[in-house]
């Protein structure tokens, strides 16, 4: 069973003085499971930084399908890039797993780095390894198969959450991985009957993760690599 602390890494990772700027600039915000925190075209005009729960960042394309780009957690924070410059969002920002998240407002953000070279450095740092895991998630969705994607997405939830299990539908799990259903279904049949998982009803509980990794592509293992990947 993970044993994830609530708090958000990086501001775990400021001194104290770094820490008790930035958290008096923040509100604690809770949010459920499916809360959008931006469309794409929106103004990013706050940042979250996760204490608990999961938040994909989700491209839309014209036709409506989708697919995940990026996963935050407690290890980071939403909108990263807001805090250099003013930005528009890309995509979707939607939470998978309910949680609470410290609010700031983007623009206070960007001047308090000006003066916290500290603050600065760590969130380029956090958004060079965001650069990464998009450049592995490019090859990821071209080349692995989908019972391997599919571990990855998995572990990489369960990496994120209290427990060893989670609310996700086979639908909601497609519009994830960018497939269809039955190619959802199809994977998820397969690492259950491995006795990797359970799945029912919507509720997926990991049995055994060392069988997932396994099955998972090189990608969940390459996260490793990145500097702020939960697992660090």
């Amino acid at each position: 069973m993970n044993d994830l602390s609530p708090g958000n890494r990086l501001i775990e990772a400021l001194d104290a003085n770094d820490r008790e700027a930035l958290l008096s600039l923040s509100v604690a915000a809770e949010f459920d499971a499916g809360h959008v925190f931006h469309e794409p075209g929106d103004a990013i005009d706050h940042v979250h930084f996760i204490e608990q729960g999961i938040v994909s960042a989700v491209a839309v394309l014209q036709d409506g399908r989708t697919v995940e780009t990026v996963m935050v957690g407690c290890e980071g924070v939403t909108g990263a890039l807001a805090a250099a410059v003013p930005q528009i969002a890309h995509t979707r920002n939607v939470a998978q797993a309910a949680g609470v998240a410290r609010r700031v407002e983007a623009s206070r953000l960007r001047a308090l780095i000006a003066d916290r070279p500290a603050l600065r450095d760590l969130l380029a740092s956090y958004i060079t390894s965001l650069q990464a895991e998009l450049e592995q998630s490019s090859a990821c969705n071209a080349l692995h198969r989908a019972e391997q994607r599919f571990a990855k997405w998995l572990l990489r939830c369960h990496d994120r959450v209290q427990g060893e299990a989670f609310n996700l539908t086979q639908e909601y799990l497609a519009t994830m991985l960018g497939s269809q259903r039955t190619t959802v279904n199809e994977a998820a049949q397969a690492l259950q009957k491995s006795g990797a998982i359970a799945y029912s009803r919507g509720r997926i509980t990991v049995l055994d993760r060392a069988a997932l990794e396994r099955v998972a592509c090189e990608c969940y293992r390459a996260a490793d690599t990145f500097r702020w990947s939960p697992r660090s």
